[in-house]
């Protein structure tokens, strides 16, 4: 027997998204977006499944709104940690800890972006594809100018980095709540190491 959701007082527009997209976003984390259904959303929203089409016409639109938001949010943070210091050797740093902090987000957002299931979707493959080229082109700046590279040789560094950083980030945030696991600092300051080392063996700028 289907449980009906308990209906909820009339909430002003914006109020009303905000609602429904945390519940969608608790909801797609807990299950992944194939064993997630509309009706779920509604039950965790506590709304009717008719409210939740009023505000976004379905699954895909909704997991792509989430993303989005994600990806702005990742996004952000690395430019903020690039542009906190001149020192390009903290700014890397600062760039690999703020990739750390966004994976150690409670809510585990991060699994939207990197554990969605749906790398074969061409409207999600451009949004990552979109996050990873802006973490690289920022990344090959700072080689750039530290570096006798090219442009075109440093954005290929970059791409280099962003898949370590990442996939390092990944593995770290995949092991939640176990004891052997390194903390946060930790984690992205090994990260840090590999890749900075790596960047200081090209031949500086003069």
């Amino acid at each position: 027997m289907s449980i009906s959701p308990v209906r909820q007082s009339r909430l002003p527009r914006e109020e009303r998204r905000k609602q429904l997209r945390d519940a969608a976003l608790q909801v797609f984390v807990e299950n992944g977006y194939h064993a997630t259904s509309m009706d779920d959303i509604a039950v965790a929203a506590s709304v009717s499944k008719p409210v939740l089409y009023q505000h976004f016409p379905g699954k895909h639109e909704l997991f792509l709104d989430l993303m989005d938001t994600q990806v702005t949010l990742l996004g952000s943070a690395v430019s903020e940690a690039l542009a906190s210091t001149t020192d390009n050797k903290a700014r890397v740093l600062a760039t690999v800890r703020s990739y750390f902090q966004f994976m150690d987000s409670p809510d585990r957002a991060y699994r939207l972006l990197f554990d969605s299931g749906l790398n074969n979707d061409p409207e999600v493959a451009a949004r990552m594809e979109q996050l990873d080229h802006r973490f690289a082109a920022d990344i090959a700046e700072v080689i750039a100018a530290d570096t006798t590279l090219s442009d075109e040789e440093a954005l290929l560094l970059g791409y280099g980095l962003t898949g370590v950083v990442q996939s390092s980030a990944r593995h770290w945030a995949s092991r939640a709540g176990d004891a052997d696991r390194p903390e946060l600092d930790t984690a992205a300051d090994l990260t840090f190491r590999l890749a900075w080392r790596g960047i200081s063996r090209f031949p500086k700028e003069q």
